[in-house]
């Protein structure tokens, strides 16, 4: 039995998404009720029943759920997990529920997220720390540090150092977010946003201003999976993984490396994902990066070599990524201006299915076949990136 991962390229794709309570969800929603309602959308766009469904994979938070989801939706799957390593953890999912697959262990994976932040004023700008004897117990919740604002505040000031960078380059990534959230009916922020405008936003962790953070929003999302040969028979047209790779370095204290900026790590799931993939950086129809912080974006695409390092500020302003461009970037408008629940990962797969299923409306990039997704999770611990196309390589 082999270990490489590439012999899966291809043989599975997301056949159906389902998302609910996007922005602020209503009195008496729950994060467990929200996913639970996007994971029968899900089920109804893919033409499939609960009855099909064998795996479950779910998290919200760092609540194990997979259980719950099930016994909520009445199903008794073969095979569960609730893996949570931070935002990115439906990419994570989805792998997970390829090799379940790949093993027998079930045949139809669900997958959910979903949280109520928003609605329950749970989100505290200095993080949670359940257990004081805790590595974030000891060594961060007690010196006052932002979770994770701070920790993106250190990075960001590390980029603008090393590369002689300035305000208006992270202002480009929440410039471009505005753009597209104007095209996006279900965005948060829809308003054009001015240069001025950005650097008029309040600091808040210098140098990150309020419009360099994500939103604090609900939201859940669900995805279905299973085989290639499978998904050809169903409702709507699948979208193939052709590509993946992720990594794991710590949980939730970076204090073990000495430069937050050459990591490698992202540069490397990249290279692994697209050459799982065979599609060329440069046929790429658009890119979806995990964007918590504006810095994040620009940290990813010099990482995947989209643009040289300390160029992605001069990359996003020539409009490439904006609608219309030759590389579009976060076609929702993102966790900065659509929608960030907690665990931004869900919705930016859902938002790639769509896309590449052409039903983005007024967002939608035209002729699009492929699509990368990178994504993080908790402090700069864990690293994930996807090809996702409409069709299989040759």
């Amino acid at each position: 039995m082999t270990n490489d991962p590439s012999r899966l390229a291809d043989h599975y794709a997301i056949v159906g998404i389902g998302e609910a309570g996007l922005g602020k969800a209503e009195p008496g929603d729950t994060a467990l009720s929200l996913q639970c309602r996007s994971a029968r959308d899900a089920l109804l766009d893919a033409g499939l029943a609960l009855a099909d469904v064998d795996g479950v994979f779910a998290h919200w938070d760092d609540r194990a759920n997979a259980l719950l989801v099930s016994e909520y939706l009445g199903i008794t799957p073969r095979h569960v997990d609730s893996t949570v390593v931070g935002g990115g953890s439906p990419l994570t999912h989805l792998i997970h529920a390829m090799a379940a697959i790949e093993a027998g262990l079930c045949s139809v994976a669900l997958v959910t997220y979903g949280s109520t932040q928003r609605l329950d004023h749970s989100r505290s700008r200095g993080g949670v720390v359940t257990d004081p004897r805790s590595p974030s117990g000891q060594f961060i919740a007690p010196y006052g540090v932002l979770s994770p604002i701070s920790w993106y505040a250190m990075l960001a000031q590390q980029y603008l150092h090393r590369y002689q960078a300035c305000a208006e380059d992270l202002g480009a990534v929440a410039i471009n977010a505005r753009r597209w959230a104007g095209l996006n009916p279900q965005a948060t922020l829809r308003e054009p946003l001015t240069i001025d405008a950005y650097l008029a936003s309040p600091l808040i962790c210098d140098p990150l201003r309020k419009a360099d953070i994500c939103l604090v929003s609900d939201g859940a999302g669900a995805l279905i999976l299973t085989r290639a040969d499978h998904a050809r028979s169903l409702a709507k047209a699948p979208v193939f993984i052709r590509g993946f790779a992720d990594t794991y370095l710590h949980h939730a204290t970076p204090l073990g490396s000495s430069d937050w900026l050459d990591y490698g790590v992202i540069g490397d799931c990249a290279n692994r994902a697209l050459r799982m993939s065979g599609i060329p950086r440069s046929e790429l129809s658009m890119v979806q990066i995990y964007d918590a912080f504006t810095i994040n974006v620009l940290v990813a695409l010099e990482a995947m070599e989209f643009c040289a390092p300390g160029q992605a500020g001069a990359f996003l302003r020539s409009g490439i990524a904006a609608p219309g461009g030759a590389l579009p970037v976060n076609t929702s408008g993102g966790g900065l201006a659509f929608n960030h629940s907690g665990q931004f990962g869900m919705q930016l797969l859902i938002e790639s299915v769509r896309q590449l299923r052409g039903e983005c409306g007024e967002r939608q990039v035209a002729n699009a076949s492929s699509c990368l997704v990178q994504a993080s999770g908790l402090l700069m611990s864990a690293y994930m990136t996807m090809v996702l196309a409409t069709s299989v390589g040759d």
